[in-house]
């Protein structure tokens, strides 16, 4: 699984995630940093990367356009620092990986981890 971070998380996740066996890339050193959400999620898309962010408006763009990739792990707190965060990520991309090899939007919390099938239907 490849994994491409958003430029609103620290390029120290690369590292981390690396250290999992992880393949990952920091947006920095791919595209501008002022990218719109949507050039990051069609990049993502065409490169087989699933988006991390602490962005609520992948997961927004991802029903709005009932799309089926990319996947996106997206963390809800105050803290996303890797310290701070690691265990929980790396607990639900282990827990949930299978359903992000097929398209999901996982989100990630303090007390828990959540996923949801693409395309986002009600």
């Amino acid at each position: 699984m490849k994994i491409l971070i958003d430029v609103n998380l620290s390029p120290k996740w690369v590292a981390v995630l690396e250290e999992a066996g992880r393949q990952a890339i920091h947006w920095y050193r791919v595209g501008p940093q002022n990218a719109p959400d949507h050039e990051i999620l069609s990049y993502a898309k065409s490169k087989g990367y699933v988006v991390f962010t602490h962005d609520l408006d992948f997961g927004a763009m991802l029903a709005a356009t009932k799309a089926d990739c990319p996947s996106v792990i997206q963390v809800r707190t105050q803290d996303v620092s890797p310290q701070h965060l690691a265990p929980l990520v790396l607990s639900a991309l282990n827990q949930f990986e299978g359903y992000l090899e097929e398209g999901a939007l996982v989100t990630v919390d303090e007390k828990k981890s959540r996923v949801r099938i693409l395309p986002l239907v009600r």
